[in-house]
């Protein structure tokens, strides 16, 4: 039995047929700015700045930048956590 950071991500982290191989430039070069509402999309192909498997499909706001990721708190029950993420694995949502 093996439990390392990826075990057990098999179907979060596989990619479809149509969507392998490396991300866009313009996916790598995304901005946010502090406040801004973002969904954790993890892309299995970057391996630098990828939050841990179980944030997958949470959605947060962008609270501070830390290098070149972001820092996104989240909501999960009554406790707060903070991601650190590189901006491919992030995505803009519009409210």
């Amino acid at each position: 039995m093996s439990n390392g950071s990826r075990s057990g991500s098999r179907s979060k982290l596989t990619k479809k047929i149509k969507e392998r191989g490396t991300p866009k430039v313009n996916d790598l070069l995304k901005t946010f700015n502090v406040g801004d509402t973002v969904a954790i999309v993890i892309n299995s192909a970057v391996h630098t700045g990828m939050p841990f498997h179980n944030f997958e499909g949470r959605t947060g706001k962008v609270t501070g930048i830390q290098g070149s990721c972001y820092v996104v708190s989240l909501k999960i029950g009554k406790t707060s956590r903070k991601v650190i993420s590189s901006p491919v694995h992030l995505k803009r949502l519009n409210q």
